[in-house]
């Protein structure tokens, strides 16, 4: 039976907003609820898609994963590890565990930097290799993520949005990544590429064990990946089950 990789636990983020001058709330900071109380878990080489509309909370989750954005309570385990208040150093073992494949790739990628030289950071920011470990490495992450070696001269500017997706998901593996938070990855692609781009992340489930958290807005694209699925609205997820019972007997 496979193994628990992540927990979720009565996950809060608040956010404070002051009153303004024709606010009710005048003089008091109103409480906005980005993320209330919310708990889920995730086994390892498990998809859990996380779907809802804009503003509903679940890019602010994927983010509390990787300490991007503080909680505000809750516990977040990984491994069997609490990993919700630990400072940066102590965290720096599990980052390279925990990736995130970011919506806006235009802003994740360095315009200013070539294909390969955004792999060969991410290979070296952890470990210390020679000029011919990086090259095999990277030729390996190119092969794992269907793209060929022209790509590599390239800045990110000069890719299709389905290219730098395979980038960015290659630089996730490239740091050694159990654990990917794939936000949006199909978002702004047309249909074709979104097929490929699902694929290619349940090829690299099979083939590395990779457990997924997986967001969007798009029901039907989080049925095809997802093992099971979360609904969220205003901050709480209102609805769990196995995936294509959500599609066939939803609730909201």
């Amino acid at each position: 039976m496979a193994e628990t990789i992540l927990e979720v636990e009565n996950l809060k983020k608040y956010y404070t907003q002051p009153g303004g001058i024709l606010s009710p709330f005048q003089g008091t900071k109103r409480i906005i609820p980005a993320v209330d109380d919310v708990s889920f878990y995730i086994k390892e080489k498990e998809t859990m898609g996380l779907v809802g509309e804009t503003g509903c909370g679940k890019t602010t989750i994927g983010r509390t994963l990787l300490k991007l954005t503080p909680v505000t309570s809750g516990k977040i385990i990984f491994d069997k590890k609490d990993i919700t208040q630990l400072s940066p150093s102590e965290f720096l073992p599990f980052r390279r565990q925990i990736q995130m494949i970011f919506q806006d790739l235009d802003a994740a990628l360095n315009p200013k930097m070539r294909v390969k030289s955004i792999l060969k950071e991410a290979l070296t920011v952890h470990h210390k290799l020679s000029n011919a470990e990086i090259d095999r490495q990277i030729d390996e992450l190119l092969e794992k993520v269907n793209l060929s070696k022209s790509e590599l001269t390239n800045f990110s500017g000069e890719l299709s949005g389905g290219e730098k997706r395979r980038v960015g998901i290659a630089r996730a593996l490239a740091v050694g990544a159990r654990f990917l938070v794939a936000d949006e990855p199909t978002s702004a692609l047309d249909v074709s590429i979104q097929a490929q781009v699902v694929n290619l992340l349940k090829d690299l489930q099979k083939n590395l064990g990779l457990s997924y958290l997986f967001i969007s807005h798009d029901l039907r694209i989080v049925e095809l990946i997802s093992h099971k699925v979360a609904v969220m609205y205003l901050g709480q997820i209102v609805e769990m089950g196995m995936s294509g019972n959500i599609a066939n007997n939803p609730r909201h």
